[in-house]
């Protein structure tokens, strides 16, 4: 390849690197990487190569932020004229021909932007671009030096930041790594040799230099010493060979002719030494490539260039790519600018946008995979937690209901809630009823005369009881799945995001940008939410308010023989089909096995011991005028979870309303009742125990009928249903039926056309640069 092309080649190259700098792109540009420690020759070398000296050694050019050095040989410029590169711009400044005015320069920038960042060291490169008659077609990233310790004044952390940006720096495949190290460390006690390893193990894309090697020279005498020291056997392995420099150690001013010429003088003087000063001389044949800068030069441009051509049709396709994408988003930034004066065009869009959001949450609620769960979904714990509504009130045992360690959203987790909700339901009994409360309802009732007041005094008790405790719990139902409800707006966000970029031909309306509009958008769909759980909150309330009326005959419509077993009702699979347990165990995805001895969950033993004492008939009271048969004084019994005492064996009915006609008869005998809590055996306490037990099973009954007729059905139908049929219409009324003035508020704020037309320029000018390094790309490749 000649002249002419390769430096067209690398003059585009130069330009694509200046254009990646300036817009942030990550282009696999083909480019040498200068590493090291501090004081091993970096900065010698990056002049020798440039071919003049500007003192950067004095400014720590390369301790604090990478420098880009782009050199270019030009045969015209018989001085070197630098140019810098705007800061966040692809423009190069004027030329700065004097020396001391580039190190002033590097370093000014050096510090403003560190004290802009205040940090002690910044990623983020100079670029200056050397054109030169004496220098090669060569660029270089020169990075900061490898420290031990932190200099006075800077954060401990600096040498780790330096050794973490470096690595950074160094790690992309297609940058080669130019790694310096002076000639009187031994391979063997290389600091930061290891840390070369870690970013190309294999040293594939690492050029070794060995500096200052003249003087090491002193130390060889015979030639099986340097050809021993040359090959490097046994740390770098046998395909590696290092290149060995030596520069001029006169750092006085002298002209750039001058300095050239030092140069070649000193590699004259190693070759000299090493054929006449060393017995034997050395193995020319093996080792004369590696030795001087001269060769080092004459290959860091050829391998540069052999990249450069390796590189170039990869290049092309990825140009072609990035100006294609910047193309698409210009059409579309000019999209939005029209449309910002299209009231028209934007209600279109913008209902567009909210039906399909609206249908991908009526699609999650049916039941849907993506997104993924294992990303979007959440456990119950994880409810619970980002709710912050906390447990179940009034439950005082663990609520876990099946599949609660899966990560649910949408349908999936609204029936686990709803599961949770029946489960902490049913973990709930009658509480203790103290024996004032039996006697402040009880004896109120004996004033009105007439019969059943056990009756009625345990069904005021147990509506009491139910108003009280099932309350709160209703809320925290509506609450909770209203949270779950809540987050399907993100999930649907993302899946209507994932749909477009498929590309399915249907247009959902692009509303990517318009911040305004997508908050208005998820404060309504919230709002929805909001009203939804309220009004589920009213009817459930209104639903618990009938159950417990003094005028309901829930309490009236017991079956002694099934209140039992429909405490357990709940449990059973052909009424929860949801129970089946999908969480991580042993049997996951299998359906538990039926069994007769299962209990609801929440519930403990005693609890089922309790249910099977109360499906007892209710005692008869007996009259104080009549003798107790068979007393057992200190017995005890345990029904509906109270303690209660056993005062003797009682005649037993078989129907609760006879044993309250006779009960009353016999208060009316006695005048009265008692309910002393001194005497256990008080013929009186008996109409305490069986009020307690006739509560616990009117509680019960209120319970079961609340729950599996009521509020199951009201929950699913007043979420679910309107989530699915008229979640749109709501959006819809509050987004869009609005005067136009209100509407264009959503998109169109003080300021923001003037933001989009500043977007839409700095767009058009990365596609014009980009465009342009196309262009330059493509005339290569038909040249190539």
């Amino acid at each position: 390849m000649n002249a002419p092309e390769f430096k067209s080649r690398f003059e585009a190259y130069n330009r694509l690197q200046a254009t990646a700098v300036a817009f942030g792109e990550k282009l696999p540009i083909p480019e040498i990487v200068a590493i090291g420690g501090q004081s091993d020759g970096k900065s010698s070398l990056l002049e020798a190569l440039l071919g003049f000296r500007f003192n950067i050694r004095e400014v720590e050019m390369g301790t604090r932020r990478p420098l880009i050095l782009q050199m270019v040989h030009d045969q015209s410029a018989l001085e070197p004229r630098c140019r810098f590169q705007e800061e966040d711009s692809e423009e190069y400044g004027s030329p700065v021909v004097l020396a001391s005015a580039i190190a002033d320069l590097i370093k000014s920038r050096t510090e403003a932007l560190l004290k802009k960042s205040k940090t002690a060291v910044s990623p983020k490169p100079i670029v200056m671009r050397a054109e030169y008659a004496h220098c090669p077609n060569l660029t270089i990233i020169d990075t900061p030096g490898f420290v031990l310790k932190s200099k006075k004044g800077e954060p401990e952390s600096t040498p780790d930041d330096i050794l973490s940006m470096v690595k950074s720096l160094a790690s992309p495949p297609h940058r080669l790594l130019l790694f310096l190290q002076q000639s009187s460390v031994e391979w063997c006690s290389s600091l930061w040799l290891d840390a070369i390893r870690e970013i190309d193990p294999s040293f594939r894309r690492t050029i070794i230099v060995v500096s200052k090697f003249d003087n090491r020279l002193k130390e060889f005498t015979d030639r099986w010493e340097v050809d021993r020291y040359l090959s490097a056997s046994g740390y770098l392995g046998d395909n590696t060979h290092p290149y060995f420099v030596a520069l001029p150690k006169d750092k006085g001013t002298v002209s750039n002719e001058e300095f050239r010429r030092q140069i070649s003088n000193v590699d004259t003087e190693v070759l000299r030494h090493l054929r006449k000063d060393v017995n034997g001389g050395f193995d020319e044949e093996k080792f004369r490539p590696f030795i001087g800068f001269a060769s080092l030069k004459e290959y860091l441009e050829s391998e540069l260039q052999k990249r450069y051509k390796e590189a170039a049709p990869a290049t092309l396709a990825l140009l072609e790519q990035r100006c294609d994408e910047y193309n698409t988003n210009l059409a579309m930034m000019d999209s939005k600018i029209k449309a910002t004066s299209d009231v028209a065009h934007l209600r279109r869009s913008a209902m567009m946008h909210a039906a399909s959001i609206s249908s991908h949450i009526g699609a999650l609620i049916d039941g849907a995979a993506d997104p993924a769960p294992e990303q979007w979904g959440k456990t119950t714990p994880e409810e619970l937690s980002e709710s912050g509504i906390g447990s179940w009130p009034g439950v005082i045992s663990d609520v876990k209901p099946p599949n609660s360690t899966l990560k649910l959203y949408g349908g999936a987790a609204f029936e686990r809630v709803m599961h949770e909700f029946r489960c902490a339901t049913y973990s709930i009994e009658c509480p203790s009823v103290s024996r004032e409360k039996v006697a402040n309802i009880l004896l109120a009732h004996a004033g009105r005369g007439g019969v059943g007041r056990n009756i009625e005094a345990a069904a005021e008790i147990a509506r009491a009881a139910a108003r009280s405790w099932l309350a709160p719990l209703l809320d925290t139902a509506c609450d909770r799945l209203a949270f779950v409800l809540g987050n399907l707006f993100d999930l649907a966000v993302e899946r209507n995001h994932t749909r477009d970029s498929l590309d399915y031909g249907i247009n959902n309306g692009d509303m990517d940008g318009y911040i305004g509009f997508c908050a208005a958008l998820r404060h309504s769909y919230n709002g929805f939410i909001k009203d939804l759980s309220k009004q589920c909150k009213q009817l459930v309330r209104h639903h618990l308010d009938s159950v417990t009326s003094p005028y309901s005959q829930v309490c009236y419509e017991i079956d002694l023989g099934s209140v039992a077993s429909s405490m357990y009702k709940f449990n059973q699979p052909q009424v929860a089909p949801f129970s089946i347990e999908l969480s991580d165990n042993n049997q996951e995805n299998i359906p538990p096995e039926k069994n007769i001895n299962q209990t609801t969950p929440g519930k403990n033993t005693e609890a089922n011991n309790v249910l099977r004492e109360s499906q007892m008939t209710i005692p008869e009271t007996p009259s104080p005028d009549i003798a107790c048969e068979g007393v057992y004084v200190g017995a005890k019994k345990k029904e509906n979870g109270i303690c209660i005492d056993i005062v003797g064996a009682r005649k037993r009915h078989s129907r609760l309303t006879g044993n309250g006609r006779n009960v009353d008869h016999q208060h009316h005998q006695n005048g009265g009742l008692q309910f002393g809590n001194g005497d256990i055996i008080s013929k009186s306490g008996s109409a305490y125990l069986d009020i307690c037990s006739s509560a616990a099973q009117h509680f019960a009954r209120i319970r079961e009928v609340l729950i599996e007729r009521s509020v199951s059905s009201t929950l699913n139908s007043g979420f679910l249903t309107p989530c699915r049929n008229r979640l749109v219409v709501a959006l819809g009324l509050d987004l869009f039926a609005v005067n136009d003035e209100e509407f264009m508020d959503m998109f169109v704020t003080p300021g923001a056309i003037d933001v989009l037309e500043n977007e839409r320029q700095s767009l058009h000018k990365r596609q014009k640069i980009l465009q342009s390094c196309l262009h330059e790309f493509k005339n290569i490749a038909r040249a190539l």
